[in-house]
């Protein structure tokens, strides 16, 4: 469906408004960054937020992220990828060269993105996936193992450059257990900071005010931005 310009101003405003109050309530010194996650929307939308000012992008799966950078090259957006990666698409993923790689799951996947990064003499940004509601649904390391995964990352793995840690909020329409997931993973967030992680991708269109009150500097938000009146 695609949005007229008053349309998606509404809503960018709505977001940033949202987002700057959650973020002042932190702390005046606060930033927060905003990536739309552009999965359902048509190219005209991604075009006009681009008019509106936003330039960060983020798509679920390698495939969307080639097609929507191709056809946008023009523009100087930063892309990001957000869902989870398979093993058979790194390759193709480290061609596209995003921005930053939200979804690094487990050693597994940081062993095998390394290798093939070596391999085409590349690196890659890239963030931890914290499952911390620890819900079967959702990937990601445990909260117990997160730090020692990390630091894990960080000792064998050079061509991975890791900036910071990412989760989804339990599923769940319990505030406190969604408080509780993000929470848990702002404590080891601030734990690895000594270690040069500096992003904390948290909250999205259902929970990113909760989030940055919880100290999340990145929101990933989809419907907020592509509602109708």
């Amino acid at each position: 469906m695609i949005l007229d310009k008053e349309q998606l101003r509404k809503n960018l405003d709505e977001v940033i408004w949202n987002i700057e109050a959650a973020r002042i309530s932190v702390s005046e010194h606060h930033i927060v960054k905003l990536v739309t996650v552009a999965k359902y929307t048509e190219i005209e939308n991604i075009t006009t937020l681009y008019e509106l000012g936003q330039r960060a992008f983020g798509e679920n799966q390698v495939q969307q992220l080639r097609e929507r950078m191709k056809l946008m090259e023009e523009l100087p957006l930063e892309w990001h990828m957000i869902g989870t990666l398979q093993k058979n698409k790194i390759n193709n993923l480290i061609d596209l060269r995003p921005v930053l790689m939200q979804s690094l799951d487990s050693i597994e996947l940081a062993e095998e993105l390394n290798k093939k990064l070596e391999a085409k003499e590349s690196k890659m940004s890239c963030l931890l996936q914290i499952n911390a509601a620890k819900e079967e649904s959702k990937s990601g390391v445990s909260p117990e193992k997160a730090a020692d995964t990390y630091h894990e990352i960080k000792e064998r793995f050079p061509n991975i450059n890791l900036k910071g840690v990412m989760t989804i909020g339990a599923h769940t329409d319990d505030t406190k257990a969604i408080q509780d997931s993000f929470e848990t993973t702002h404590k080891i967030f601030e734990s690895l900071e000594n270690k040069g992680a500096s992003i904390c991708s948290m909250g999205m269109s259902g929970d990113y005010e909760l989030a940055i009150k919880c100290g999340s500097n990145l929101v990933r938000i989809g419907s907020a931005l592509f509602k109708e009146a």
